[in-house]
């Protein structure tokens, strides 16, 4: 790895883990489908799944964020990572390391900050009814909601 590449990785500071984020609920509860097996079943232990996505399991009860198909016609699904940023996350999380994606996803992660800012803005601390929709965003790119 090259200085750059250091000190690239050094931002990527994610606020929680990918056990953290499926207990507390996200992409619907549906994101994986049966894909979990390479990841630890401690993950799933309290994790809230749905075959289908459940609007329910979301922690703020609200649909945030596009489909994949969306993010397939955006560009954003790279082979290595067919189901998106957070299958590359969880990948990351368990030490896999492609220098060229990973520098795609921080930089991705990096510029969802724009929100977690708008949210400091807009919301007096601790009402997490003022932009659900923005704080499920939030949790599902690793960032704490509960600003």
């Amino acid at each position: 790895m090259t200085k750059k590449d250091i000190d690239f990785y050094d931002i990527f500071k994610p606020e929680l883990t990918p056990k953290e984020m499926l207990e507390l609920g996200v992409f619907g509860g549906s994101y994986f489908g049966d894909k979990i097996k390479e990841f630890p079943k401690s993950w799933f232990k309290k994790a809230k799944l749905s075959k289908k996505f459940d609007v329910k399991i979301n922690r703020f009860r609200v649909k945030a964020g596009l489909s994949r198909k969306e993010w397939q016609e955006k560009g954003w699904i790279y082979k290595e990572d067919p189901l998106g940023w957070f299958q590359w996350y969880c990948r990351f999380f368990n030490g896999r390391r492609i220098p060229k994606i990973d520098e795609v996803q921080i930089k991705r992660w990096k510029n969802f900050t724009r929100h977690v800012k708008a949210i400091k803005k807009n919301c007096e601390e601790g009402n997490l009814d003022c932009r659900r929709r923005q704080r499920q965003a939030i949790l599902q790119w690793a960032y704490n909601p509960f600003i």
